[in-house]
Protein backbone atom coordinates (compact mmCIF):
# COMPACT_ATOMS: atom_id res chain seq x y z
CA UNK A 1 0.00 0.00 0.00
CA UNK A 2 1.29 3.46 -0.87
CA UNK A 3 0.17 7.01 -0.37
CA UNK A 4 0.56 7.76 -4.04
CA UNK A 5 0.98 11.52 -4.22
CA UNK A 6 3.02 11.28 -7.40
CA UNK A 7 5.98 13.07 -5.86
CA UNK A 8 9.49 12.37 -7.03
CA UNK A 9 10.99 14.99 -4.71
CA UNK A 10 10.72 16.00 -1.07
CA UNK A 11 12.61 18.34 1.19
CA UNK A 12 13.39 15.42 3.50
CA UNK A 13 13.29 11.68 2.80
CA UNK A 14 13.08 9.35 5.79
CA UNK A 15 13.94 5.70 5.26
CA UNK A 16 12.13 3.51 7.79
CA UNK A 17 8.93 3.84 9.80
CA UNK A 18 9.88 2.73 13.31
CA UNK A 19 10.07 5.02 16.31
CA UNK A 20 13.21 6.80 15.09
CA UNK A 21 11.94 7.22 11.52
CA UNK A 22 8.51 8.57 12.39
CA UNK A 23 9.98 10.87 15.03
CA UNK A 24 12.34 12.25 12.41
CA UNK A 25 9.55 12.63 9.87
CA UNK A 26 7.23 14.40 12.29
CA UNK A 27 10.01 16.66 13.53
CA UNK A 28 10.97 17.63 9.99
CA UNK A 29 7.36 18.23 8.99
CA UNK A 30 6.77 20.41 12.05
CA UNK A 31 9.67 22.56 10.80
CA UNK A 32 7.82 23.13 7.53
CA UNK A 33 9.53 20.53 5.36
CA UNK A 34 7.82 18.40 2.72
CA UNK A 35 8.53 14.91 4.02
CA UNK A 36 8.30 11.48 2.47
CA UNK A 37 8.56 8.32 4.59
CA UNK A 38 9.63 5.22 2.69
CA UNK A 39 9.20 1.82 4.35
CA UNK A 40 10.82 -1.30 2.93
CA UNK A 41 8.12 -3.65 4.25
CA UNK A 42 4.46 -3.78 3.42
CA UNK A 43 3.57 -2.84 7.00
CA UNK A 44 4.65 0.14 9.07
CA UNK A 45 6.30 0.38 12.45
CA UNK A 46 9.30 -1.93 12.28
CA UNK A 47 10.62 -3.47 15.46
CA UNK A 48 9.12 -0.66 17.55
CA UNK A 49 5.71 -2.21 16.91
CA UNK A 50 6.88 -5.45 18.52
CA UNK A 51 8.31 -3.71 21.57
CA UNK A 52 6.87 -2.56 24.86
CA UNK A 53 7.57 1.01 23.66
CA UNK A 54 9.18 1.97 26.95
CA UNK A 55 11.62 4.84 26.44
CA UNK A 56 14.54 5.44 28.80
CA UNK A 57 14.62 9.21 29.15
CA UNK A 58 16.63 10.40 32.16
CA UNK A 59 16.02 13.64 34.08
CA UNK A 60 12.43 13.93 32.88
CA UNK A 61 9.66 16.05 34.36
CA UNK A 62 7.34 13.10 35.00
CA UNK A 63 9.81 11.80 37.58
CA UNK A 64 10.06 15.23 39.20
CA UNK A 65 6.29 15.48 39.36
CA UNK A 66 6.28 12.12 41.16
CA UNK A 67 8.79 13.42 43.70
CA UNK A 68 11.77 11.49 42.27
CA UNK A 69 15.08 13.35 42.33
CA UNK A 70 17.21 13.11 39.20
CA UNK A 71 19.58 15.50 37.46
CA UNK A 72 21.66 16.05 34.36
CA UNK A 73 24.83 15.36 36.34
CA UNK A 74 23.43 12.17 37.84
CA UNK A 75 22.29 10.89 34.44
CA UNK A 76 25.63 11.54 32.79
CA UNK A 77 27.51 10.01 35.72
CA UNK A 78 25.45 6.84 35.35
CA UNK A 79 26.20 6.52 31.64
CA UNK A 80 29.89 7.23 32.23
CA UNK A 81 30.08 4.58 34.95
CA UNK A 82 28.98 1.96 32.41
CA UNK A 83 30.71 3.37 29.34
CA UNK A 84 33.93 1.30 29.15
CA UNK A 85 35.18 4.15 26.96
CA UNK A 86 32.60 3.54 24.22
CA UNK A 87 30.25 6.49 24.83
CA UNK A 88 31.19 9.76 23.15
CA UNK A 89 30.61 12.53 25.73
CA UNK A 90 29.09 14.93 23.22
CA UNK A 91 26.43 12.40 22.27
CA UNK A 92 25.66 11.49 25.87
CA UNK A 93 25.24 15.18 26.67
CA UNK A 94 23.04 15.79 23.62
CA UNK A 95 20.87 12.82 24.61
CA UNK A 96 20.35 13.87 28.22
CA UNK A 97 20.02 17.58 27.42
CA UNK A 98 17.37 17.02 24.75
CA UNK A 99 15.01 14.98 26.94
CA UNK A 100 13.08 17.97 28.39
CA UNK A 101 12.68 19.55 24.95
CA UNK A 102 11.61 16.26 23.38
CA UNK A 103 8.93 15.65 25.99
CA UNK A 104 7.59 19.20 25.69
CA UNK A 105 7.44 18.69 21.93
CA UNK A 106 5.72 15.33 22.21
CA UNK A 107 3.01 16.99 24.29
CA UNK A 108 2.06 18.91 21.12
CA UNK A 109 1.74 15.66 19.13
CA UNK A 110 -0.67 12.71 19.44
CA UNK A 111 2.03 10.76 21.34
CA UNK A 112 1.79 11.34 25.07
CA UNK A 113 4.19 9.70 27.52
CA UNK A 114 3.89 8.78 31.18
CA UNK A 115 6.03 7.29 33.93
CA UNK A 116 6.31 3.54 34.46
CA UNK A 117 6.27 3.70 38.23
CA UNK A 118 9.05 1.99 40.14
CA UNK A 119 10.96 0.56 37.15
CA UNK A 120 14.61 0.61 38.33
CA UNK A 121 17.54 1.26 36.05
CA UNK A 122 19.22 -1.91 34.81
CA UNK A 123 22.36 -1.20 36.87
CA UNK A 124 20.82 0.80 39.71
CA UNK A 125 23.72 0.38 42.13
CA UNK A 126 26.17 2.09 39.78
CA UNK A 127 27.01 5.78 40.34
CA UNK A 128 24.03 7.87 39.25
CA UNK A 129 21.72 4.84 39.03
CA UNK A 130 18.07 5.03 40.00
CA UNK A 131 16.97 2.03 42.09
CA UNK A 132 13.56 3.58 42.65
CA UNK A 133 12.97 4.16 38.95
CA UNK A 134 11.94 7.38 37.26
CA UNK A 135 13.70 7.21 33.89
CA UNK A 136 11.47 4.75 32.03
CA UNK A 137 8.41 6.23 30.30
CA UNK A 138 5.71 4.61 28.20
CA UNK A 139 3.07 5.87 25.76
CA UNK A 140 -0.50 6.47 26.79
CA UNK A 141 -3.12 4.25 25.20
CA UNK A 142 -4.02 5.47 21.71
CA UNK A 143 -7.09 4.95 19.55
CA UNK A 144 -6.61 3.80 15.96
CA UNK A 145 -10.01 5.12 14.89
CA UNK A 146 -8.74 8.15 12.97
CA UNK A 147 -5.98 6.30 11.11
CA UNK A 148 -8.39 5.33 8.35
CA UNK A 149 -6.88 3.02 5.78
CA UNK A 150 -3.63 2.87 7.74
CA UNK A 151 -5.26 1.24 10.76
CA UNK A 152 -4.55 -2.27 9.52
CA UNK A 153 -1.10 -1.48 8.13
CA UNK A 154 1.00 -1.83 11.26
CA UNK A 155 3.34 -4.69 12.17
CA UNK A 156 2.19 -7.08 14.88
CA UNK A 157 -1.12 -7.83 16.54
CA UNK A 158 -3.33 -5.65 18.76
CA UNK A 159 -2.15 -5.36 22.37
CA UNK A 160 -4.54 -3.33 24.45
CA UNK A 161 -2.41 -2.91 27.58
CA UNK A 162 0.07 -0.49 29.00
CA UNK A 163 3.43 -1.76 30.23
CA UNK A 164 2.33 -1.04 33.79
CA UNK A 165 -0.47 -3.59 33.29
CA UNK A 166 1.89 -6.34 32.12
CA UNK A 167 4.11 -8.54 34.31
CA UNK A 168 7.28 -6.77 33.16
CA UNK A 169 5.87 -3.46 34.35
CA UNK A 170 4.51 -4.67 37.65
CA UNK A 171 0.99 -5.71 36.57
CA UNK A 172 -0.78 -9.03 36.24
CA UNK A 173 -1.06 -9.20 32.47
CA UNK A 174 -4.82 -9.60 32.69
CA UNK A 175 -7.54 -7.00 32.17
CA UNK A 176 -11.06 -7.16 33.59
CA UNK A 177 -13.37 -8.37 30.79
CA UNK A 178 -15.35 -5.15 30.75
CA UNK A 179 -12.18 -3.06 30.39
CA UNK A 180 -10.90 -5.21 27.53
CA UNK A 181 -14.28 -5.03 25.77
CA UNK A 182 -14.35 -1.24 26.06
CA UNK A 183 -10.82 -0.93 24.68
CA UNK A 184 -11.71 -3.19 21.78
CA UNK A 185 -14.76 -1.02 20.99
CA UNK A 186 -12.61 2.11 21.15
CA UNK A 187 -9.87 0.41 19.09
CA UNK A 188 -7.36 1.45 21.73
CA UNK A 189 -3.85 0.01 21.96
CA UNK A 190 -0.72 0.54 24.01
CA UNK A 191 2.88 -0.66 23.84
CA UNK A 192 4.72 -0.53 20.50
CA UNK A 193 1.75 -0.37 18.16
CA UNK A 194 0.22 2.35 20.30
CA UNK A 195 3.38 4.44 20.04
CA UNK A 196 3.69 3.96 16.28
CA UNK A 197 0.00 4.72 15.71
CA UNK A 198 0.32 8.00 17.61
CA UNK A 199 3.46 9.04 15.71
CA UNK A 200 1.88 8.01 12.42
CA UNK A 201 -1.23 10.03 13.21
CA UNK A 202 0.97 13.04 13.84
CA UNK A 203 2.77 12.55 10.54
CA UNK A 204 -0.48 12.20 8.60
CA UNK A 205 -1.87 15.32 10.28
CA UNK A 206 1.21 17.23 9.05
CA UNK A 207 0.84 16.00 5.47
CA UNK A 208 3.74 13.55 5.49
CA UNK A 209 3.56 11.20 2.50
CA UNK A 210 3.91 7.56 3.52
CA UNK A 211 5.09 4.86 1.12
CA UNK A 212 5.38 1.12 1.77
CA UNK A 213 7.06 -1.62 -0.25
CA UNK A 214 9.93 0.74 -1.14
CA UNK A 215 13.45 -0.46 -0.37
CA UNK A 216 16.18 2.17 -0.44
CA UNK A 217 19.28 0.71 -2.08
CA UNK A 218 21.61 3.61 -2.89
CA UNK A 219 22.12 7.22 -1.95
CA UNK A 220 22.51 9.77 -4.74
CA UNK A 221 25.34 12.31 -4.45
CA UNK A 222 26.06 15.39 -6.48
CA UNK A 223 29.56 16.43 -7.54
CA UNK A 224 30.16 18.28 -4.28
CA UNK A 225 29.45 15.14 -2.30
CA UNK A 226 26.06 16.25 -0.99
CA UNK A 227 23.33 13.60 -0.69
CA UNK A 228 20.54 14.65 -3.00
CA UNK A 229 18.24 11.65 -3.13
CA UNK A 230 17.69 7.93 -2.93
CA UNK A 231 17.39 5.14 -5.44
CA UNK A 232 14.56 2.76 -4.56
CA UNK A 233 13.52 -0.69 -5.62
CA UNK A 234 9.74 -0.91 -5.45
CA UNK A 235 6.80 -2.47 -7.20
CA UNK A 236 7.42 -0.43 -10.32
CA UNK A 237 11.10 -1.25 -10.47
CA UNK A 238 14.09 1.00 -9.73
CA UNK A 239 13.35 4.72 -9.43
CA UNK A 240 14.96 7.80 -7.92
CA UNK A 241 13.46 10.32 -5.52
CA UNK A 242 15.13 13.67 -4.86
CA UNK A 243 15.76 15.09 -1.40
CA UNK A 244 16.20 18.86 -1.45
CA UNK A 245 17.47 19.14 2.13
CA UNK A 246 18.43 15.72 3.40
CA UNK A 247 17.95 11.98 3.82
CA UNK A 248 17.45 10.41 7.25
CA UNK A 249 18.47 6.78 7.58
CA UNK A 250 16.20 5.01 10.10
CA UNK A 251 16.24 1.53 8.59
CA UNK A 252 17.02 -0.44 11.75
CA UNK A 253 19.92 -2.79 12.32
CA UNK A 254 21.62 -5.57 10.35
CA UNK A 255 20.75 -8.56 12.54
CA UNK A 256 18.93 -10.44 9.78
CA UNK A 257 21.93 -10.44 7.42
CA UNK A 258 24.14 -13.45 8.06
CA UNK A 259 27.29 -11.99 6.53
CA UNK A 260 27.06 -8.71 8.38
CA UNK A 261 26.49 -10.55 11.65
CA UNK A 262 29.50 -12.74 10.98
CA UNK A 263 31.78 -9.84 10.12
CA UNK A 264 30.81 -7.38 12.82
CA UNK A 265 29.16 -8.85 15.92
CA UNK A 266 31.40 -9.79 18.85
CA UNK A 267 29.78 -13.18 19.46
CA UNK A 268 27.12 -15.61 18.27
CA UNK A 269 23.55 -14.49 17.78
CA UNK A 270 20.54 -16.46 16.50
CA UNK A 271 16.81 -15.97 16.07
CA UNK A 272 16.55 -12.15 16.16
CA UNK A 273 13.50 -10.85 18.00
CA UNK A 274 12.95 -8.13 15.41
CA UNK A 275 11.25 -7.66 12.05
CA UNK A 276 13.02 -9.55 9.22
CA UNK A 277 13.39 -6.34 7.18
CA UNK A 278 16.38 -5.36 9.36
CA UNK A 279 19.01 -6.54 6.88
CA UNK A 280 21.48 -3.64 6.96
CA UNK A 281 20.22 -1.63 3.99
CA UNK A 282 20.98 1.70 5.66
CA UNK A 283 24.40 0.51 6.76
CA UNK A 284 25.34 -0.49 3.23
CA UNK A 285 24.09 2.81 1.79
CA UNK A 286 26.14 4.73 4.33
CA UNK A 287 29.29 2.68 3.70
CA UNK A 288 29.04 3.32 -0.03
CA UNK A 289 29.35 7.07 0.53
CA UNK A 290 32.29 6.79 2.91
CA UNK A 291 30.59 6.88 6.30
CA UNK A 292 32.68 6.31 9.40
CA UNK A 293 31.41 3.32 11.38
CA UNK A 294 31.23 2.83 15.12
CA UNK A 295 30.03 0.41 17.79
CA UNK A 296 29.78 -2.35 15.19
CA UNK A 297 30.44 -5.26 17.56
CA UNK A 298 27.47 -4.44 19.80
CA UNK A 299 23.79 -5.32 19.82
CA UNK A 300 20.87 -4.98 22.20
CA UNK A 301 21.47 -8.53 23.43
CA UNK A 302 18.53 -10.60 24.65
CA UNK A 303 17.88 -14.27 25.51
CA UNK A 304 15.02 -15.90 23.61
CA UNK A 305 13.29 -19.25 23.32
CA UNK A 306 12.10 -20.64 19.99
CA UNK A 307 8.37 -21.35 19.90
CA UNK A 308 8.10 -24.57 17.83
CA UNK A 309 5.55 -24.56 15.04
CA UNK A 310 4.81 -20.85 15.40
CA UNK A 311 5.63 -18.02 13.03
CA UNK A 312 5.50 -14.27 13.44
CA UNK A 313 6.09 -11.52 10.88
CA UNK A 314 7.11 -14.09 8.30
CA UNK A 315 9.77 -15.76 10.45
CA UNK A 316 10.21 -18.28 13.23
CA UNK A 317 8.41 -17.02 16.33
CA UNK A 318 10.49 -16.47 19.45
CA UNK A 319 9.77 -15.31 22.97
CA UNK A 320 11.94 -12.93 24.95
CA UNK A 321 12.77 -14.90 28.10
CA UNK A 322 12.50 -12.52 31.00
CA UNK A 323 10.01 -13.51 33.68
CA UNK A 324 10.72 -17.25 33.42
CA UNK A 325 14.41 -16.79 34.30
CA UNK A 326 13.68 -14.19 36.99
CA UNK A 327 10.84 -15.78 38.96
CA UNK A 328 11.78 -18.22 41.75
CA UNK A 329 12.29 -21.96 41.21
CA UNK A 330 14.36 -21.56 38.02
CA UNK A 331 18.05 -21.50 37.04
CA UNK A 332 20.03 -21.48 33.80
CA UNK A 333 22.81 -23.97 33.07
CA UNK A 334 25.35 -24.35 30.28
CA UNK A 335 26.32 -27.39 28.21
CA UNK A 336 28.23 -28.74 31.22
CA UNK A 337 25.19 -28.56 33.46
CA UNK A 338 26.55 -25.65 35.51
CA UNK A 339 25.14 -22.26 36.34
CA UNK A 340 27.20 -19.49 34.75
CA UNK A 341 25.58 -16.15 35.56
CA UNK A 342 22.98 -14.22 37.53
CA UNK A 343 19.85 -15.36 35.70
CA UNK A 344 17.83 -12.33 36.83
CA UNK A 345 20.18 -9.68 35.48
CA UNK A 346 19.08 -7.48 32.60
CA UNK A 347 18.90 -9.15 29.23
CA UNK A 348 21.49 -6.96 27.53
CA UNK A 349 24.14 -7.76 30.15
CA UNK A 350 23.49 -11.48 29.61
CA UNK A 351 25.05 -11.12 26.17
CA UNK A 352 28.49 -11.05 27.75
CA UNK A 353 27.84 -14.34 29.55
CA UNK A 354 26.69 -16.04 26.35
CA UNK A 355 29.80 -14.86 24.51
CA UNK A 356 32.35 -16.33 26.92
CA UNK A 357 34.88 -18.30 24.89
CA UNK A 358 36.61 -21.27 26.52
CA UNK A 359 40.33 -20.85 25.91
CA UNK A 360 40.99 -24.59 26.18
CA UNK A 361 38.49 -26.15 23.79
CA UNK A 362 37.73 -22.93 21.86
CA UNK A 363 33.97 -23.35 22.14
CA UNK A 364 31.46 -20.94 23.55
CA UNK A 365 31.26 -22.34 27.04
CA UNK A 366 27.71 -21.27 27.83
CA UNK A 367 26.03 -22.39 24.64
CA UNK A 368 23.82 -24.24 24.39
CA UNK A 369 22.08 -22.88 27.46
CA UNK A 370 19.09 -24.40 29.22
CA UNK A 371 16.53 -22.86 31.54
CA UNK A 372 15.67 -25.38 34.24
CA UNK A 373 12.50 -24.94 36.31
CA UNK A 374 10.28 -27.08 38.48
CA UNK A 375 6.61 -27.72 39.13
CA UNK A 376 6.37 -24.93 41.73
CA UNK A 377 7.56 -22.42 39.14
CA UNK A 378 4.85 -23.48 36.67
CA UNK A 379 2.14 -23.59 39.33
CA UNK A 380 2.91 -20.18 40.82
CA UNK A 381 4.06 -18.17 37.81
CA UNK A 382 3.21 -20.03 34.62
CA UNK A 383 5.71 -20.42 31.80
CA UNK A 384 5.99 -19.61 28.10
CA UNK A 385 2.40 -18.52 27.66
CA UNK A 386 0.87 -20.99 30.10
CA UNK A 387 -1.07 -19.35 32.91
CA UNK A 388 -0.16 -20.06 36.54
CA UNK A 389 -1.63 -23.34 37.70
CA UNK A 390 -1.77 -24.87 34.24
CA UNK A 391 0.65 -27.21 32.51
CA UNK A 392 3.66 -25.89 30.62
CA UNK A 393 3.34 -26.07 26.81
CA UNK A 394 3.74 -29.53 25.29
CA UNK A 395 6.98 -28.63 23.53
CA UNK A 396 8.75 -27.96 26.85
CA UNK A 397 11.09 -30.81 27.85
CA UNK A 398 10.04 -32.43 31.13
CA UNK A 399 11.02 -35.37 33.33
CA UNK A 400 10.28 -36.82 36.74
CA UNK A 401 13.93 -36.70 37.77
CA UNK A 402 16.83 -34.35 37.13
CA UNK A 403 18.89 -37.26 35.83
CA UNK A 404 16.29 -38.06 33.18
CA UNK A 405 15.98 -34.38 32.27
CA UNK A 406 19.76 -34.18 31.88
CA UNK A 407 19.77 -37.13 29.50
CA UNK A 408 17.10 -35.52 27.35
CA UNK A 409 19.00 -32.25 26.99
CA UNK A 410 22.46 -33.90 26.75
CA UNK A 411 24.14 -32.42 29.81
CA UNK A 412 26.02 -34.44 32.47
CA UNK A 413 23.43 -35.74 34.93
CA UNK A 414 25.74 -35.75 37.96
CA UNK A 415 26.78 -32.14 37.31
CA UNK A 416 23.22 -30.93 36.86
CA UNK A 417 22.16 -32.67 40.07
CA UNK A 418 25.04 -31.18 42.06
CA UNK A 419 24.32 -27.74 40.58
CA UNK A 420 20.72 -27.93 41.74
CA UNK A 421 21.75 -29.16 45.19
CA UNK A 422 24.15 -26.23 45.60
CA UNK A 423 21.50 -23.79 44.35
CA UNK A 424 18.90 -25.10 46.75
CA UNK A 425 21.34 -24.76 49.65
CA UNK A 426 22.01 -21.14 48.67
CA UNK A 427 18.29 -20.48 48.49
CA UNK A 428 17.83 -21.87 51.98
CA UNK A 429 20.55 -19.51 53.23
CA UNK A 430 18.99 -16.60 51.28
CA UNK A 431 22.15 -15.79 49.34
CA UNK A 432 23.39 -16.74 45.86
CA UNK A 433 27.02 -17.40 46.74
CA UNK A 434 28.12 -17.70 43.10
CA UNK A 435 26.46 -14.92 41.09
CA UNK A 436 24.63 -12.72 43.62
CA UNK A 437 21.19 -13.15 42.09
CA UNK A 438 18.69 -10.95 43.86
CA UNK A 439 21.19 -8.52 45.38
CA UNK A 440 20.45 -5.79 42.84
CA UNK A 441 17.15 -3.97 43.23
CA UNK A 442 16.57 -4.62 39.55
CA UNK A 443 16.86 -8.41 39.77
CA UNK A 444 13.45 -9.19 41.23
CA UNK A 445 11.41 -6.46 39.57
CA UNK A 446 9.71 -8.87 37.16
CA UNK A 447 9.85 -11.77 39.61
CA UNK A 448 7.46 -12.47 42.47
CA UNK A 449 5.85 -9.10 43.17
CA UNK A 450 4.49 -10.31 46.48
CA UNK A 451 8.08 -10.62 47.70
CA UNK A 452 9.60 -7.56 46.04
CA UNK A 453 11.92 -5.97 46.90
CA UNK A 454 14.09 -8.64 48.40
CA UNK A 455 16.00 -11.72 47.29
CA UNK A 456 12.89 -13.86 47.80
CA UNK A 457 11.37 -12.25 44.71
CA UNK A 458 13.81 -14.22 42.56
CA UNK A 459 15.32 -16.99 44.73
CA UNK A 460 13.45 -20.29 45.00
CA UNK A 461 14.52 -23.95 45.15
CA UNK A 462 14.32 -26.23 42.12
CA UNK A 463 12.94 -29.18 44.03
CA UNK A 464 9.52 -30.45 42.97
CA UNK A 465 8.93 -32.73 39.97
CA UNK A 466 8.21 -32.66 37.18
CA UNK A 467 11.31 -30.76 36.16
CA UNK A 468 11.34 -28.75 32.92
CA UNK A 469 13.94 -27.49 30.44
CA UNK A 470 13.85 -24.99 27.57
CA UNK A 471 16.83 -24.07 25.41
CA UNK A 472 17.75 -20.39 25.57
CA UNK A 473 19.42 -18.68 22.61
CA UNK A 474 21.61 -15.59 22.52
CA UNK A 475 19.55 -13.21 20.44
CA UNK A 476 19.05 -9.49 19.98
CA UNK A 477 16.46 -6.71 19.95
CA UNK A 478 18.51 -5.07 17.21
CA UNK A 479 22.14 -4.27 16.41
CA UNK A 480 23.79 -1.08 17.72
CA UNK A 481 26.47 -0.32 15.16
CA UNK A 482 26.42 1.90 12.12
CA UNK A 483 27.50 5.29 10.81
CA UNK A 484 28.97 7.70 13.32
CA UNK A 485 27.04 10.95 13.64
CA UNK A 486 27.30 14.30 15.31
CA UNK A 487 24.84 15.42 17.97
CA UNK A 488 22.23 16.27 15.33
CA UNK A 489 22.44 12.91 13.62
CA UNK A 490 24.51 14.20 10.69
CA UNK A 491 26.61 11.30 9.37
CA UNK A 492 30.39 11.69 9.49
CA UNK A 493 32.85 10.38 6.94
CA UNK A 494 36.09 8.57 7.76
CA UNK A 495 37.86 11.94 8.15
CA UNK A 496 35.31 13.21 10.70
CA UNK A 497 33.67 15.51 8.16
CA UNK A 498 29.92 15.70 7.80
CA UNK A 499 28.53 14.04 4.70
CA UNK A 500 26.21 16.88 3.65
CA UNK A 501 22.55 15.94 3.53
CA UNK A 502 22.85 12.57 5.28
CA UNK A 503 21.49 11.83 8.75
CA UNK A 504 20.87 8.70 10.82
CA UNK A 505 18.82 7.76 13.88
CA UNK A 506 17.81 4.61 15.74
CA UNK A 507 19.49 1.24 15.39
CA UNK A 508 21.06 2.10 12.06
CA UNK A 509 23.37 4.67 13.70
CA UNK A 510 26.33 4.03 15.98
CA UNK A 511 24.47 3.89 19.28
CA UNK A 512 25.02 7.07 21.31
CA UNK A 513 25.03 4.98 24.49
CA UNK A 514 27.77 2.62 23.28
CA UNK A 515 27.43 -0.85 24.78
CA UNK A 516 25.16 0.44 27.57
CA UNK A 517 21.52 -0.46 28.09
CA UNK A 518 20.72 2.05 30.80
CA UNK A 519 17.26 0.85 31.71
CA UNK A 520 13.93 -0.25 30.32
CA UNK A 521 13.54 1.61 27.03
CA UNK A 522 17.28 1.99 26.47
CA UNK A 523 16.77 1.49 22.74
CA UNK A 524 13.76 3.75 22.18
CA UNK A 525 14.85 6.65 24.37
CA UNK A 526 17.85 7.52 22.19
CA UNK A 527 15.86 6.63 19.05
CA UNK A 528 13.20 9.22 19.84
CA UNK A 529 15.75 11.86 20.85
CA UNK A 530 18.03 11.50 17.85
CA UNK A 531 15.13 10.96 15.46
CA UNK A 532 13.74 14.28 16.67
CA UNK A 533 17.12 16.00 16.36
CA UNK A 534 17.94 14.51 12.94
CA UNK A 535 14.56 15.39 11.44
CA UNK A 536 14.79 18.95 12.68
CA UNK A 537 18.35 19.37 11.42
CA UNK A 538 17.54 17.87 8.02
CA UNK A 539 14.50 20.10 7.58
CA UNK A 540 16.47 23.24 8.35
CA UNK A 541 19.29 22.26 6.05
CA UNK A 542 21.50 22.42 9.11
CA UNK A 543 24.42 20.65 7.53
CA UNK A 544 27.77 22.09 8.45
CA UNK A 545 30.83 21.35 6.37
CA UNK A 546 33.34 20.61 9.12
CA UNK A 547 36.87 21.84 8.55
CA UNK A 548 39.18 18.98 7.69
CA UNK A 549 42.18 18.45 9.93
CA UNK A 550 45.56 19.65 8.75
CA UNK A 551 46.65 16.15 7.79
CA UNK A 552 43.45 15.34 5.92
CA UNK A 553 43.05 15.87 2.20
CA UNK A 554 40.14 18.20 1.46
CA UNK A 555 39.22 16.74 -1.91
CA UNK A 556 35.43 16.57 -2.44
CA UNK A 557 33.71 13.21 -2.32
CA UNK A 558 33.16 11.64 -5.69
CA UNK A 559 29.68 10.87 -7.01
CA UNK A 560 28.29 7.43 -6.28
CA UNK A 561 27.52 5.34 -9.33
CA UNK A 562 23.98 4.02 -9.54
CA UNK A 563 24.91 1.31 -11.99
Amino acid sequence: MQDNDGSDAYDVIVLGSGGAGLSAALSAARCGARVGVFEKGELLGGTTCLSSAVAWLPNNRYAREAGIVDSREQSLAYLESLSHGMILPELAEAFVDTVPELLDWLDTTPLKMRLVAGYPDYHPERPGGMPQGGRSLEPDLFSFIDLGRWEDKLVGVPRRMTVAETPIGGGTGHLPPEVLEQRERDRVEGLGRGMIAALLQGCLDEGVAVHTGERGVRLIQDESGRITGVRFEGRGGPHDVRAEHGVVLATGGFEWDERLRRDFLRGPMAHPATVPTCTGDGLRMAMRVGAQLGNMREAWWAPVAVLPGQRANGAQAVQLVHRERTAPHSIMVNRLGRRFTNEATNYNALGGAFHQLDAHDFDYLNQPCWLIFDADHVEKYGAFGAAPGTDAPEWVVRADTLADLARQIDVPADTLESTVVHWNEDVRRGHDSEYHRGESVYDGFVGDKNRYPGVESTLGPVARAPFHAVQIHSSTLGTKGGPRTDADGAVLDVDDRVIPGLFAAGNVMAAPTGMVYGGAGGTLGPALVFGYRAGRAAARGAVRAAEPSADTAAAPLRPVSLA
